[in-house]
């Protein structure tokens, strides 16, 4: 075998981050071995093929091309696939099951705890297993997978996912599947038409050219709303009628339109962000708003925000938890480290009596953000500091010595080696460690027990069903 062949295996077993593991029979060195080959978002029962993304002496590691015999543990869902929900059809408790087994052994293997089972806590399910997102984007694309035929057919105009492993097919999206909101799903088919009929052409991503490139929505859950986004190029804009597109849309959806938006963006990148180009209101609010364990927050379509809000609260519940456990916090400073708009930080400021939370984030606009919903939540004990982790005690000196817990929520690459040696040197007596990435908190766990932070527990949050990811929440103290 070598890089780039396609080959078809049977899927055996399952690792960390969604791979499933397949073994055949070789010879190396004279010797016959089974040699495990690693198929991303496959599972086990299932026959696939695959192509050969890393030829290693040890171990392959392969991109899924199609599942070409499904496993017998699957169920048949009504939703329509796509590449971003890969377990969809596998039942939930199954996904649980190897999301956690799996888990526990990435701590043990990346960390180095050969207690991680000892270490765990206990596993969360997410209270929505469908239609759980609040953010979803839909790309257009004048390259469209045929899903009846499985062709690749040109001059068309296509809304709503890439084709798995492609960045230029996109395949339409004329059912809800599952992971959005059903009834906005099933008028994206109606919105399609509206925007094909005006004639300007969906974008080309080999060619660069093109007017549609995006559909960004947004979702509360408290109030029912939505805040949508069309990204376009500047490509036949003066043709394009935004007031006919504006009123479309409100007859559409009704009262659950919030706000919309359109951005003309002209950068060559796939990128959708509103910063990437010029950004009007059409109608409403460029705001939304939603509720987390009592509190209010407003949503602009850039704000970071948990993705799955319901589940969102049982991990911050277990976070507050975990800092209440051995602590009587009343009168002690807590910091939240990365913390983007302050969610975590103003929820534990309104649930634990007399506490004082600082929140720090290196994101001016996202400070910004925090502040005004602490305001619009009369949360008082906190202030937010726009600020670098390792400088932010040379700038603010009064707070040395004075941290008590530090809480953690860094992004997927988790903390650099030397922030999180900054992070250390603050001392405090606690840390509740928060992650997106449990392999990374693995390896950030190791580093702590070596600077005399204990390694209590950890528990595993299913933020994203129906996906590999998993969230995990690590309580850490200084002995």
């Amino acid at each position: 075998m070598k890089r780039g062949d396609i080959i078809q295996v049977t899927i055996t077993d399952y690792a960390f981050g969604g791979k499933g593991i397949a073994k055949i029979k070789t010879v190396i060195n004279n010797q016959e071995i089974l040699y495990p080959i690693f198929v991303q978002n496959t599972f086990p029962g299932q026959v696939v093929k695959a192509k050969i993304a890393k030829k290693r002496k040890k171990y392959a590691e392969c991109k899924l091309i199609e599942v070409i015999k499904q496993s017998p543990k699957e169920t048949k869902v009504p939703y329509q696939p796509i590449s971003g929900a890969p377990y969809i059809t596998l039942p939930i408790e199954l996904q649980h099951k190897y999301k956690q087994s799996s888990t526990i052994d990435v701590y043990r293997k990346l960390g180095n705890f050969d207690n991680s089972q000892e270490l765990f806590d206990e596993f969360i399910s997410s209270p929505n297993i469908y239609d759980y997102r609040n953010k979803m984007e839909y790309s257009f694309s004048s390259i469209r997978k045929d899903l009846s035929t499985g062709k690749e057919l040109d001059d068309q105009f296509a809304l709503g996912f890439k084709t798995r492993g492609t960045w230029w097919k996109v395949e339409n999206l004329d059912k809800e599947d599952g992971l959005f909101d059903t009834e906005f799903e099933r008028q994206l088919k109606i919105i399609r038409s509206f925007l094909e009929q005006t004639g300007l052409p969906a974008w080309h991503p080999p060619k660069k050219v093109g007017f549609f490139r995006h559909l960004v929505v947004r979702k509360s859950f408290d109030v029912n709303q939505l805040l949508i986004n069309l990204v376009t190029s500047s490509q036949g804009l003066k043709k394009f009628d935004r007031q006919a597109f504006s009123k479309f849309m409100q007859n559409l959806l009704g009262e659950r339109l919030a706000g919309l938006q359109h951005t003309i963006n002209d950068d060559v990148s796939d990128r959708a962000k509103i910063e990437n180009g010029n950004n009007q209101l059409l109608y409403g609010e460029p705001i939304v708003l939603e509720k987390l364990l009592g509190l209010q927050f407003e949503i602009s379509m850039e704000s970071f925000f948990q993705t799955n809000p319901k589940s969102a609260e049982l991990l911050y519940g277990k976070a507050i938890a975990y800092a209440k456990e051995n602590f009587d916090l009343n009168n002690q400073v807590i910091m939240d480290l990365f913390c983007g708009t302050g969610t975590i930080g103003q929820i534990m400021a309104n649930q634990i009596e007399g506490v004082k939370v600082v929140g720090v984030d290196i994101v001016p606009e996202a400070i910004e953000d925090a502040k005004r919903n602490a305001k619009l939540n009369s949360v008082s004990n906190i202030e937010f500091y726009a600020a670098d982790v390792g400088k932010f005690l040379r700038k603010y000196p009064k707070y040395i010595n004075q941290i008590h817990t530090i809480v953690l929520d860094p992004p997927r690459a988790g903390i650099a080696p030397k922030t999180l040696r900054k992070v250390i040197d603050l001392n405090a007596k606690q840390i509740v460690y928060i992650s997106c990435n449990p392999s990374t908190q693995a390896r950030d766990a190791r580093t702590l027990e070596g600077a005399g932070y204990v390694f209590k527990k950890f528990s595993l949050v299913d933020q994203f069903p129906h996906t590999s990811h998993i969230e995990a929440v690590a309580l850490f103290i200084k002995e």
